[in-house]
């Protein structure tokens, strides 16, 4: 009896040595199988000449790169919108050894163009105006903003012309949104004129911008001096919404831009990686100074960030 209970301990030993054995050539392929993903290095191009006024969606990017398995490297340009410098550090950044480029782009077909003619593959993702062919761009429905905001401007109007800012050589995100208001305006039979920012402001009793530098500008104008007209505009930046608490501007519209970094940063990181996703345009909302504080805009308005 003991011998056959020895027996059987035996082959329960060795039965265990087997395992032990297999599982020594087996979990370590495994672990290789399952190492984590490499660090992903991130151009992000900026069109301006500081960073400043991307801070939000920079920290948006920040936290996105944190949690997805990347490093970003953000760059300028010394001369603000100049397409050329911002070619030359597109394709710099890609020869480089980029794995993927993040850009606000000054001209987008210029860019995706670069772009196509370099041999390497390198995605392309592109924050408010799209580079077209396919290209991934985080940005609003650029003609649903134009029409909210001049549908938000004829609920005031009580007669006179409306000037459109026309700042779609520095921006070209604001082609569609001021063609979809003088759209709306022109059907409702209001007068509309488009030009650049002009240099007085007292022909004018109702104004538009559709971006956010042109927004503080006209702004700006309104508070130095003597002139007295509506301003509805563009952007979620805190300077934008001191100005509409202060009853400078009427009403903006305005979307989150940490979730604009957030998703430009994973949209990047998901094409390097061959998992790309679809994108959908941000949500934004319409925001006059008395809702500044209403549950639903502080998110976009004061957004937390770490």
């Amino acid at each position: 009896m003991k011998t056959r209970k020895s027996g059987l301990v035996e082959i329960a030993l060795l039965g265990g040595l087997g395992l032990m054995a297999v599982l020594t050539l087996t979990v370590p392929q495994h672990l290789r199988d399952h190492t984590p993903d490499a660090l992903l290095s991130l151009s992000v191009l900026l069109r301006d000449t500081d960073s400043s006024g991307w801070n939000v969606a920079r920290q948006g990017m920040e936290q996105a790169a944190d949690e997805l398995g990347a490093e970003l490297r953000f760059l300028t340009l010394t001369v603000q919108n100049d397409t050329r410098e911002q070619e030359e550090i597109l394709r710099r950044e890609v020869e480089g050894g980029a794995d993927a480029v993040i850009a606000v782009p000054a001209d987008p077909e210029a860019l995706h163009g670069v772009l196509d003619r370099l041999t390497a593959d390198c995605p392309l993702v592109t924050l408010e105006a799209s580079a077209g062919f396919g290209t991934p761009f985080v940005a609003a429905d650029h003609a649903e903003v134009g029409r909210c905001l001049a549908e938000t401007l004829l609920e005031d109007w009580d007669g006179g012309e409306v000037l459109l800012l026309d700042t779609s050589k520095a921006c070209p995100e604001v082609t569609p949104r001021l063609k979809a208001a003088l759209d709306v305006l022109t059907a409702a039979g209001v007068p509309a004129e488009r030009a650049a920012p002009p240099d007085t402001w007292s022909d004018w009793r109702w104004v538009m911008a559709f971006e956010s530098a042109a927004t503080r500008q006209a702004a700006a104008a309104k508070e130095n001096g003597s002139d007295s007209f509506s301003l509805y505009g563009v952007g979620s930046s805190t300077a934008i919404t001191a100005l509409l608490e202060r009853g400078t501007i009427s009403a903006v519209a305005a979307w989150s831009d940490y979730a604009a970094g957030y998703l430009a940063v994973e949209q990047a990181v998901e094409a390097v990686r061959n998992r790309p996703q679809t994108l959908t345009p941000l949500p934004f909302s319409i925001v006059r100074g008395e809702d500044i504080y209403a549950p639903e805009n502080q998110k976009l308005l004061f957004p937390v960030t770490s």
